[in-house]
């Protein structure tokens, strides 16, 4: 295992429990049913990447696939059992103990380390940290059985590394399994997906959504407009939740629907609930809120209105202000502008009120036209 310190986690996610602490994986069933059919046959391949949006479950299922394979028994002969139906692991087994303390000798994660200082994370996986996961393969198991590789995430990967990575895949030990989290697989090198066997997470519905955030200890007021904004990521509606997201983008609809007329107190005032230190990550939410409406109103343009509203009046709003593809076409571009003066500002420090209301007035002005 890599060592411990003292700095964060790279692969938690602010206000959740790190994934090798979550005890179950909602809405992604398909998922495990493919690995366990894979197992059950006999026919389990040395590198899976887990692929899908950020914030699903991939590397929930990562860990829950690792303490499987170091604790399940061999598949097939006379004697072996039935081919098993879930990943469940006792919670009192030796296994899942060893795991969650980051002590258990069969399984490394590779993952972003400290800097060279030693003061902070890493930008990326860096090779040296790929070079240890080569001398933890060469050792022989402790006690024999299978060893397994977790890499969160694989997009982390230097090119140093992900060459690293790629010769031992390339030739595998016996009994080694590696887990790859992807965000983006196609951004990954060819060679290493093409030694992967994908299996590809689904987003989560409402349900889901409402039982993956109770178990990180909150609340879903509206789990139908929070799968909706989140792209059916338990993250992104963590963080939703955490900044009260829906509030927010309850307001920028608000302000939409009485457009092409301009509530210039209202506008001030999100943007002003955004300025200042210690608010980043607001401003980040309501800068990316405005872009999902926008893009929202693009596809209703095309599509029509979507069929769960994440605000009250949402629909009629956007049916209003997107009623054609001219429309669609005409939002679609607005969309990509904001977004990128959006970067542009925060990449010279603009003031976070002054892109918010520069934005506003923008969308007013595309509303008029």
């Amino acid at each position: 295992m890599s060592d411990a310190t003292d700095l964060p986690e790279p692969d938690r996610a602010p206000g959740a429990p790190h994934p090798r602490e979550t005890l179950r994986l909602f809405g992604q069933a398909r998922a495990e049913a493919g690995f366990l059919e894979a197992f059950g046959t006999g026919r389990l391949h040395h590198g899976w990447l887990l692929t899908g949006p950020r914030g699903i479950g991939k590397a929930t299922l990562a860990w829950r696939i690792a303490r499987f394979l170091l604790t399940a028994p061999e598949p097939g002969g006379l004697f072996a059992p039935p081919p098993p139906v879930s990943l469940d692991v006792p919670q009192d087994h030796p296994v899942r103990r060893r795991t969650l303390a980051l002590s258990e000798p069969r399984l490394f994660l590779l993952r972003r380390g400290a800097n060279d200082r030693g003061n902070a994370l890493s930008a990326d996986i860096r090779v040296d940290e790929a070079r240890r996961l080569k001398g933890f393969l060469q050792l022989s198991a402790t006690d024999g059985g299978r060893r397994v590789v977790i890499v969160d995430a694989a997009d982390d990967l230097n090119p140093a590394a992900a060459n690293a990575l790629l010769k031992l895949l390339e030739e595998p030990p016996a009994g080694a399994c590696f887990l790859m989290v992807a965000h983006q697989p196609a951004r990954l090198l060819p060679t290493i997906r093409s030694r992967c066997r994908e299996l590809r997470l689904a987003t989560l519905g409402p349900q889901d959504m409402a039982q993956a955030l109770a178990q990180t200890g909150s609340e879903a007021p509206d789990p139908a407009a929070l799968a909706a904004l989140s792209g059916g990521s338990v993250g992104e509606a963590l963080r939703l939740v955490t900044l009260d997201g829906l509030a927010l983008y309850a307001r920028l609809v608000a302000l939409l629907s009485a457009m092409p007329r301009f509530d210039r107190a209202e506008a001030l005032a999100l943007a002003e609930s955004v300025a200042g230190k210690g608010n980043e990550a607001r401003f980040e939410l309501l800068a990316g809120l405005l872009d999902l409406l926008l893009a929202r109103l693009a596809r209703t343009g095309v599509a029509g209105p979507p069929g769960a509203e994440a605000a009250p009046g949402e629909a009629a709003t956007l049916a209003r202000l997107a009623p054609d593809a001219g429309a669609a076409r005409h939002w679609a571009g607005l969309q990509q502008e904001l977004g990128a003066r959006a970067r542009r500002g925060r990449a010279v420090n603009l003031d976070p009120a002054a892109l918010v209301m520069d934005m506003v007035l923008q969308i007013t002005a595309a509303a008029s036209a």
